[in-house]
């Protein structure tokens, strides 16, 4: 049952990202989706033209499904911004930070939320010696979908030291974030802004048929499955569910974000870490968030009428459309 009256909705996808395909079918979800509910939908994949078509469109709000740059940095949340085009997601500010993953720690560990730790690398330091102990962890600092990760073990296949010819994010990215690798289970938790409040859905675990939850195994139907809800036990599912909602208020998070975990279940509660918070989180069909939403009785057209209606609500813009 639809939420809003109708509405002129834009749908933003594409776009020139790492993660462009994986927005287009995000896109394409939302649009059939908000079409379904009877709202007037234009899509758009984006290009460097995108402020002139947006105003030549003139809707009543964008919902932003871009992932990665320049989508998710906070650069078309500014443009949005001095458009004074309403839009779902998070803002510019909140944008900046929670891409960054050095950032986000420094935002979210004093709040008690706990992270792994590491420091920022030059990928050419690398070539000299490892940077901490292995095995560690190394990923982009500014990338989503697990673009470019990769574990570093004492047999993996990369020398010791890393050898400059060997395959990884090192030959794609000048600075990497360096982690512990921390062993055990993968968990994942969605939030959405309700209308009523801010709502931890529930925590999925990801059971990865072989190697990490890396893009191909994020995108690639079979690769992974979800259980939902995660067999772990209350209090640790208590935490995840608190630490996403904790996450999703300190970052500034709006409509829906989804913060992932790394669970050591031999070490208990001062075995769970929070790896990142999404802040457009994918809304494809293998899509965690609208997982949840579905599992918690929301289906997906009223899921995005929801993260609509959370853009018109900040805008002051409830009242308008047709």
């Amino acid at each position: 049952m639809a939420r809003l009256g109708p509405r002129h909705i834009l749908v933003l996808m594409g776009g020139w990202a790492n993660e462009r395909e994986v927005s287009l079918m995000s896109g394409k979800g939302v649009a059939d989706a908000l079409e379904s509910a009877g709202h007037r939908v234009t899509r758009l994949d984006m290009d460097r033209d995108v402020a002139a078509k947006i105003r030549e469109a003139a809707p009543d709000v964008v919902f932003n499904a871009l992932h990665g740059v320049p989508g998710e940095d906070g650069t078309v949340q500014g443009m949005l911004d001095l458009m004074q085009v309403p839009y779902t997601h998070s803002g510019l500010a909140t944008s900046v930070v929670a891409i960054d993953k050095e950032l986000t720690k420094q935002a979210l560990v004093p709040h008690g939320i706990p992270m792994p730790g590491g420091r920022i690398v030059t990928s050419a330091e690398l070539h000299d010696a490892d940077p901490i102990a292995r095995p560690y962890v190394l990923k982009p600092v500014n990338e989503g979908s697990s673009v470019g990760v990769a574990i570093v073990t004492d047999d993996s296949d990369c020398g010791n030291p890393i050898a400059r010819d060997a395959k990884g994010p090192w030959q794609q990215f000048e600075t990497l974030l360096a982690e512990p690798y921390i062993r055990g289970r993968e968990l994942t938790t969605a939030v959405i802004d309700t209308g009523e409040g801010t709502k931890a859905l529930g925590v999925t675990e990801l059971i990865i048929e072989s190697g990490f939850y890396d893009f191909e195994h994020k995108y690639t139907d079979g690769r992974t499955t979800h259980v939902f809800p995660a067999d772990i036990p209350d209090h640790i599912a208590g935490l995840c569910l608190r630490y996403a909602e904790q996450a999703h208020r300190v970052l500034g998070c709006h409509g829906t974000s989804r913060t992932d975990f790394r669970w050591d279940d031999e070490r208990g509660e001062v075995g769970l870490f929070v790896l990142e918070t999404n802040t457009q989180p994918g809304m494809t069909p293998l899509s965690l968030v609208p997982e949840q939403a579905k599992h918690c009785g929301i289906d997906y057209p009223s899921l995005c009428e929801m993260i609509v209606e959370d853009a018109l609500r900040r805008a002051g813009k409830m009242g308008d459309g047709a």
